[in-house]
């Protein structure tokens, strides 16, 4: 048996007037997902716990299989795995994203206008050199997504802090979302000094120059301590791989023992090589049972709040990854597909919500139900649903084996 799940992050949106009430998945173009849910299932599924934050870390756990309420103990130390940075167990890891704000203290831009790796780099760097310590050590990611890891920090309840992701806050006057709790000045003027470092420099100089988006300020948050969960072979009884851009992602298969699948070109953005993640999956399943692939564009388009590229990105994931493995798969018998976002992030909030999310099955075992296509209108009219993600992958596997 093979087994692929295919997250389009975020790609689940609420109606938009511009669209006609609908929403973004309703009127992209997406023949492959639609021929899924006519051929096979289509329903609902709650990835995220409730009084949980409808975070990336929270519901892609749950998706593949773990109940966040067990398992999750923040998004930095998923990240941490992924770039091979070692945590005890009272280490505290934190995402340290590089941001844009402006001089009146305004959120502009969470990513630092989706700065390159390559500039990230030499900034985290140079924030180690001038902030770093025995105990505090910042370590360079992909593009704004990097990590900060606190020796120790457990016992100065660091990972008890109340911190905000910087998404969430677009636009807004940051000094009101500020760390939070006991020893949080230390975390707070970790980020003010490096507004100081960077503002002058080189890098962000020549960015200025460009009109592009300055890398002014870290923000940290997302902080937990080292997870404990067991393998996905040891849970499922399937070996496995994981692909996609994100480290987040790619923490969560090295902490579940899955191989972790790196594509060329893939970028966590708009740009990033669709159809390269799709080849890399149907190469990964001639020796794996199951793949977990992952894009993140939807995701990124609903932080922008733009429309346009949102529906874009549904469409070249619908045509490029679902196409190209369905192309491969649909006349095969023993294989399943589950096609899925994370979570739903609405253009006009620009941020995550924890609505619950449509999904679709087909293969093995699955009789069509007769519905006309893949969107939340659609699900909501199925009996087919999960209180959780985790309940959803049970389902996923066990069924096939029915």
């Amino acid at each position: 048996m093979k087994y692929l799940v295919l997250v389009g992050d975020g790609m689940a949106d609420y109606p938009v007037e511009e669209l006609g009430g609908r929403t973004p998945l309703e009127a992209a173009r997406t023949p492959n997902m639609d021929y899924i849910v006519k051929n096979g299932a289509i329903g609902r599924v709650n990835t995220i716990p409730d009084k949980m934050t409808p975070g990336s870390d929270v519901a892609n756990l749950s998706i593949l299989g773990y109940d966040p309420q067990d398992y999750y103990t923040g998004r930095g130390p998923l990240e941490a795995a992924n770039l091979g940075v070692d945590m005890a167990e009272d280490d505290v890891a934190f995402r340290c994203n590089l941001v844009t704000v402006s001089g009146e203290d305004s959120m502009v831009d969470y990513s630092a206008g989706h700065i390159s790796s390559k500039e990230s780099d030499i900034l985290i760097k140079f924030i180690d050199q001038k902030l770093g310590d025995a105990n505090f050590k910042f370590t360079p990611g992909i593009s704004y997504r990097n990590l900060l890891l606190i020796k120790g920090g457990a016992r100065d309840n660091f990972d008890a802090l109340e911190c905000m992701a910087p998404h969430d806050i677009s636009g807004k006057n940051i000094t009101q979302y500020l760390p939070k709790g006991k020893n949080s000045e230390v975390i707070i003027k970790l980020m003010q000094d490096s507004r100081r470092l960077l503002e002058n420099h080189e890098i962000n100089l020549v960015r200025i120059d460009l009109k592009e988006n300055p890398a002014n300020m870290i923000w940290l948050w997302g902080q937990g301590r080292r997870p404990n969960m067991p393998k996905f072979i040891e849970k499922y009884g399937v070996s496995g791989s994981v692909i996609s851009a994100v480290d987040l992602i790619k923490g969560l298969g090295v902490i579940l023992g899955l191989e972790v699948i790196s594509v060329p070109g893939a970028t966590g953005y708009y740009d990033t090589d669709y159809e390269g993640k799709a080849r890399a999956a149907l190469n990964s399943l001639e020796e794996k049972d199951f793949v977990f692939v992952h894009v993140e564009a939807p995701d990124e388009a609903g932080h922008n709040g733009d429309l346009r590229e949102k529906i874009s990105a549904i469409e070249r994931f619908d045509q490029l990854v679902v196409g190209t493995v369905l192309n491969a798969f649909k006349r095969k018998r023993n294989f399943r597909v589950l096609i899925l976002p994370d979570h739903a992030t609405p253009v006009m909030l620009k941020t995550h919500v924890a609505d619950p999310v449509c999904f679709g099955i087909f293969g093995k075992g699955i009789v069509g139900q007769g519905f006309s296509g893949y969107c939340e209108k659609e699900a909501e009219k199925s009996q087919l649903y999960f209180d959780s993600g985790s309940k959803l992958m049970e389902y996923f596997i066990r069924q096939v084996e029915d």
